[in-house]
């Protein structure tokens, strides 16, 4: 899918921060030339497509609580079965399939790190595989934006 010259101009102006304001969709309309249906009709678009996957803040992790990446070696035949009982914890934000040994690779957010052990002591009780805990030690930023449009 081509996205819509509305769209590319949204994504470009918007994907590393939204304006902090009661109306943030009523903001960005404003800066785009459009009207705020257009913007939440564009992002709904978008998302159905399964071009844009979310659109909400990015935190410290370190700030707003703890979090880990962790890692479960699947077999291949309980990849489905095991994801799903993944993602049905809130504090899972992102799940997803590797080709690799460690086939099933997620992100879990919490309060404290006792809570993020205990959730992956509940999945190893519950699936009989042990998670490969990979909690952040050192940050680093990346800026993962791409201009859609042509800078002059």
């Amino acid at each position: 899918m081509t996205p819509s010259p509305l769209a590319r101009r949204l994504i470009d102006r918007f994907q590393h921060g939204m304006p902090l304001c009661a109306e943030p969709y009523k903001a960005m309309a404003e800066t785009l030339g459009c009207s705020e249906t257009q913007v939440i009709d564009c992002l709904q678009h978008l998302q159905l497509a399964g071009t844009l996957s979310r659109v909400g803040p990015v935190f410290e992790h370190s700030r707003a609580g703890a979090s880990t990446l962790a890692a479960l070696a699947v077999p291949p035949e309980r990849l489905h079965q095991v994801a799903g009982r993944v993602s049905q914890y809130p504090e899972v934000n992102h799940n997803y399939e590797r080709e690799h040994r460690y086939n099933l690779w997620f992100v879990l957010t919490g309060p404290d790190r006792a809570h993020l052990d205990n959730i992956l002591q509940e999945l190893e009780q519950d699936t009989g595989l042990t998670p490969l805990d990979l909690p952040m030690l050192t940050a680093y930023r990346i800026d993962l934006g791409f201009a859609l449009e042509a800078t002059p």
